[in-house]
């Protein structure tokens, strides 16, 4: 479906590391388009039609062919924002969300044609997953709502593949200093009870954390090596680092994410 409308002011959308091309238009957002467009928009066309609108609604394409969603008026959270993050009803608020998201897909039946645009392996794929459920994708709306943006990832994975990166991204589990947080197993805790992780899928995910984190550091590697952009860029600004400590961070911890998960 392509839209005929009349002529609107742009204004680029900053946000996220990979936000070139992406603008307002009135109360929509426009950004560039791919193979996997259609997809993305049958995920989201399903996940509304069950209920779930913590996600933007397609619009379908616009005249120059850019894809039309919704705009979320609201503030990102990540990283001026990142202090709604701090208390743990908002930690279980979070995980309440991705565990609405991950039931509402489960009976998304993906186009026959369906094209993804795959980054990162997942460990698994039992559902079409968010694969950046982070608080760089997370609009607090004006409204109260919390909204998850840049669906243009998703793609088959699993639910604690998505779960780790969100573990990581979201309590956080942190090499650095600044972000550290003396209870992130607390917040770990908090963050499994929340989605509702059984004992076996709690041990499942503790090996996943560092492994998702370090799967970030290979990936803008490899991407750096062959020159493709955005990731050469964000590679040289040292993300790259950032992820390969954050997953040292959190595989030499890996004893107590269990023991606080498992309770022994």
């Amino acid at each position: 479906m392509t839209l005929m409308e009349v002529e609107l002011d742009e204004e680029p959308l900053a946000g996220g590391n990979v936000s070139a091309g992406v603008v307002r238009v009135g109360d929509t957002v426009r950004r560039p388009a791919g193979p996997w467009t259609p997809a993305v928009h049958a995920l989201l066309d399903h996940l509304r039609s069950v209920g779930f609108r913590a996600a933007p609604r397609p619009l379908g394409l616009d005249e120059q062919g850019r894809e039309v969603l919704t705009f979320v008026p609201g503030t990102t959270v990540w990283p001026d924002h990142f202090d709604l993050m701090d208390g743990m009803e908002s930690a279980k608020r979070v995980a309440r969300l991705i565990c609405e998201f991950h039931d509402a897909v489960q009976g998304f039946t993906p186009p026959p044609d369906a094209c993804w645009q795959a980054l990162i392996p997942p460990d698994a794929r039992d559902i079409i997953a968010h694969h950046d459920l982070a608080p760089w994708n997370l609009v607090a709306g004006d409204d109260g709502a919390w909204v998850f943006i840049d669906w243009d990832t998703a793609g088959p994975g699993s639910r604690l593949w998505d779960l780790a990166h969100a573990c990581q991204s979201f309590i956080p589990l942190s090499a650095d200093p600044a972000w550290q947080r003396a209870d992130a197993a607390d917040r770990l805790v908090v963050f499994a009870d929340a989605y509702g992780l059984e004992e076996g899928q709690r041990r499942a995910l503790v090996p996943l954390l560092g492994k998702r984190a370090r799967a970030m550091h290979d990936f803008l590697q490899a991407q750096a090596a062959a020159g493709n952009q955005p990731w050469k860029t964000l590679w040289r600004q040292g993300h790259g680092d950032t992820w390969r400590n954050n997953a040292d961070y959190i595989e030499d911890r890996q004893e107590l994410w269990e023991r606080a998960l498992l309770d022994t």
